[in-house]
């Protein structure tokens, strides 16, 4: 069954994710925007990652979308996800469809579909398109063999974005700091992204993994830790300041600190947003899914800012963005968001606003993690991913319908049932579950004072659904 997830639709190549399924699912995107757009000249922006076959994933729905006499700005290259947003913004498209399945295995797929706004579609939206593949699957068999190519015009992403985000970071302020960053590009799109916009500004850059491989190397093209030994390795060999890398599509971030250390992302959006509320002086909204750290809470307490919770997708958050109800928002898998930028999340601004901090506040990465923790109070977290029985799913459906009211002997203050099951307890530690929206697995995140506490709670948790 098609279905769009937590971020778009993904599937295994060769299994679901086919070429005929990708046309009938491009078909029904034209179907909804046709509705949507009653009367008008449609375009989309069409753009690719580095995976296997999605070059040609993204030609072949170039190819249906020109039948449909729908004009189409084809990416020229793999880009990143941030760049296809800008484009749809600029060009004023009605839409935006790029294959890439972010941080799955290589033999996944994916493709993902951004609104005329440049953000990640809403399930009132993708629910819809859904509506269309269901009434094509059993009658649609179009298979285009050459294009209209009248209607698809190739087009350059890098200039647009790297000009775009020029003038957003502090790149005088790095310069003069000497930083020398190293960076991982793991096999993705941000090659000639990152690393080029650091060069320009004359930035010491050392530079892994910039070129394409759609193995990525053997590993799942992810920002987690195990995925970063060598750019570890890399930041204490070149003794670098500060290591940073993206994922596959470029919208995800992972940092490395001066000693060769990984950095979660739940601390490296509580530095960012202190530094910004404290040096920057910003002022308004902040937002965070269900799964990521209570240190956001903390800081939008000491400051007064209005805090949004959201169901895991930065989806939601990119709502509350195009609302103008937040100045920052953030997951704990590696997304940001930022006043006056883009409704997309973006691994590369958020690695060069970590340089900026670091050159704004004249300290280490680690001493700057320290400081944070004296400043709001230590917060131990951990993610654990289980697969997904036909039996798991039937006791987790059954804790969502009747939460305890305790655990162990934590007494729950509050339960959160927007995205799964969120049990709060005091002192801001919590565990949740849900289901993954891209993996058949059950997800498991925990956030506690201590180590011992945490995995308590995750133990105690598991045995509730295991």
């Amino acid at each position: 069954m098609i279905k769009f997830g937590t971020s778009g639709w993904r599937g295994i190549m060769g299994e679901e994710f086919t070429f005929n399924n990708v046309r009938i699912v491009v078909q029904a995107i034209a179907n909804h925007l046709k509705k949507k757009f009653p009367g008008e000249k449609l375009s989309v922006v069409v753009n690719y990652d580095t995976r296997f076959l999605s070059e040609k994933f993204a030609f072949e729905a170039s190819k249906v979308f020109s039948h449909n006499q729908v004009h189409v700005f084809l990416s020229d290259r793999d880009a990143p996800s941030q760049a296809q947003a800008y484009q749809i913004i600029k060009r004023r498209a009605h839409g935006g469809v790029n294959f890439t399945a972010s941080f799955n295995p290589p033999d996944y797929n994916g493709l993902k579909f951004n609104t005329e706004t440049g953000a990640p579609a809403l399930p009132e939206e993708t629910d819809k398109i859904e509506e269309e593949v269901k009434s094509l699957m059993h009658s649609y068999s179009f298979c285009p063999y050459y294009p209209r190519e009248e209607f698809i015009k190739k087009i350059d992403l890098q200039d647009d974005y790297l000009s775009f985000i020029q003038n957003k970071i502090d790149f005088d302020l790095i310069r003069k700091a000497k930083l020398k960053i190293a960076v991982d590009l793991l096999y993705g799109t941000s090659r000639e992204y990152l690393d080029e916009i650091l060069e320009e500004n004359d930035i010491h850059v050392e530079e892994i993994h910039g070129y394409i491989d759609p193995y990525f190397g053997g590993i799942t093209p992810s920002c987690s830790e195990e995925n970063l030994e060598e750019l570890k390795s890399l930041v204490k060999e070149k003794d670098c300041d500060l290591g940073i890398a993206t994922d596959a599509d470029g919208d995800r971030f992972g940092i490395v600190d001066e000693k060769g250390r990984f950095i979660h992302q739940n601390l490296i959006l509580s530095l960012l947003l202190d530094y910004l509320v404290t040096k920057k002086n910003w002022r308004g909204g902040v937002a965070r899914s269900v799964a990521t750290t209570h240190l956001i809470d903390r800081i939008a307490r000491q400051y007064d800012l209005p805090l949004f919770k959201t169901p895991v997708g930065f989806k939601y958050i990119a709502d509350l963005y195009l609302k103008n109800k937040i100045i920052f928002g953030g997951e704990e898998s590696a997304c940001l968001a930022i006043k006056d930028h883009l409704p997309e999340k973006d691994g590369i601004i958020a690695g060069l606003l970590v340089a900026e901090m670091m050159a704004s506040v004249g300290k280490t990465l680690s001493e700057q993690v320290g400081d944070i923790f004296d400043k709001y109070g230590k917060k131990e977290g951990e993610q654990k991913s289980i697969p997904l029985t036909v039996n798991r799913e039937k006791k987790l459906n059954k804790l969502i319908k009747h939460p305890p009211n305790k655990l162990g002997d934590r007494k729950v203050i509050n339960i959160e049932t927007i995205d799964g099951l969120k049990l709060d307890f005091s002192d801001d530690d919590w565990i949740l579950f849900r289901f993954s929206g891209t993996e058949p697995l059950i997800r498991c995140y925990a956030e506690a004072g201590s180590r011992e506490e945490l995995e308590k709670l995750i133990k105690l948790g598991l045995e509730n659904i295991s």
